[in-house]
């Protein structure tokens, strides 16, 4: 059972802030608040988007070593079994706010605060160039700073572990779709460097590296559907301090936070981080506004191209969306080799 309550355009006209709280029968619960372009006070160009999500769960999965039943085997890697994880008692914290300074350049050089006039979900009156490479002149570009902070701990009868980790993420971001909620042409390239420096509570020091790169190709309405739009998306990902000594890996980001594929957002028939390793390689193209999709991917333990593309994982499956309030929500059926999936999620899949 669960609740949502969201609004766009609230508190200031270009933001949107979401809360939910849901409740399962295991006696398990989730509540989270997510906050998504606040002007900063005084400032122009600062924008912020805050998250904060409390996860207590009383029989959960989690894809990490310690299953005494694959002692030889680690757990995430591609070819890792599906039953390698360790279970029990959980509790998630996420904290992180997105911090985000538009620069001077393109559409944001004489807009700041974006101005979209849209039709049931749909930009009207817009005119962007959609196959345009020119960031000086179209798009908007941001440069972003994220604090984040996360502790996962999973209690059983063998053991008590946490994964705890804090840092920082530095990111560029150049957005030259339509309309970022649910675009139906243009694209957006982001590239991020995250960093745990080891301070504080942190199990071990990490970084990793990513890029993203999606593309939306528009078709124009049909008699039956008024969005046609074919999307493709690619990630990779790469964990430079990642260490391994004979099967003993440390300096590696925990499974949540470094290259991984499966749950929400990448293969999304996969349980959340089924698979994790030093490198992840990522595709997916998909049918907007009832969405058949099809996603394939890899993770290695180094960043091989010809490693990362043979032995690949497949996940499809059909989805909805539907815009609520100024707030795209998505239903997703996918199924894979291993397990079949429903989800229930806001936004679009890519560029979250």
């Amino acid at each position: 059972m669960g609740w949502v309550y969201g609004v766009s355009g609230g508190p200031q006209k270009q933001s949107t802030v979401l809360g939910t709280a849901m409740i399962g029968t295991n006696g398990g619960g989730i509540v989270s608040l997510f906050g998504s372009d606040l002007q900063v006070p005084q400032t122009e160009r600062w924008f912020v988007d805050p998250v904060f999500t409390l996860s207590l769960l009383n029989d959960t999965d989690v894809y990490t070593t310690g299953n005494p039943n694959f002692p030889n085997e680690r757990s995430g890697a591609n070819n890792s079994s599906p039953d390698n994880f360790v279970s029990g008692k959980g509790k998630d914290i996420y904290l992180a706010a997105r911090f985000k300074y538009l620069l001077p350049i393109g559409a944001g050089r004489d807009e700041v605060v974006e101005t979209i006039k849209i039709d049931n979900g749909f930009p009207i009156d817009l005119s962007i160039e959609p196959n345009s490479l020119n960031f000086l002149d179209n798009g908007r570009t941001y440069l972003e700073v994220v604090p984040f902070y996360r502790n996962l701990s999973l209690d059983n009868e063998e053991d008590f572990r946490n994964l705890k980790t804090n840092g920082l993420e530095f990111n560029l971001k150049w957005d030259n779709r339509d309309f970022r909620a649910n675009p139906t042409t243009g694209h957006s390239v982001t590239a991020k460097s995250a960093f745990d420096f080891g301070l504080f509570d942190s199990n071990n020091s990490w970084n990793s590296l990513s890029v993203e790169i999606d593309k939306y190709f528009s078709f124009g309405a049909s008699k039956y559907l008024r969005q046609n739009t074919l999307a493709f998306d690619f990630w990779t990902a790469y964990s430079p301090s990642w260490d391994d000594n004979d099967g003993i890996v440390t300096h590696r980001p925990p499974a949540y936070a470094g290259p991984n594929l499966g749950g929400l957002w990448r293969m999304r028939a996969y349980p959340s981080q089924r698979f994790s390793d030093q490198s992840a390689i990522y595709y997916t193209v998909e049918w907007l506004q009832f969405v058949p999709f099809i996603e394939v991917g890899r993770v290695a333990p180094n960043y091989d191209l010809g490693e990362l593309h043979s032995d690949m994982k497949v996940s499809g499956g059909f989805g909805i969306r539907a815009w609520a309030k100024g707030i795209v929500v998505r239903a997703n059926i996918a199924t894979s080799d291993e397990s079949t999936s429903v989800q229930m999620m806001v936004s679009q899949p890519f560029q979250f």
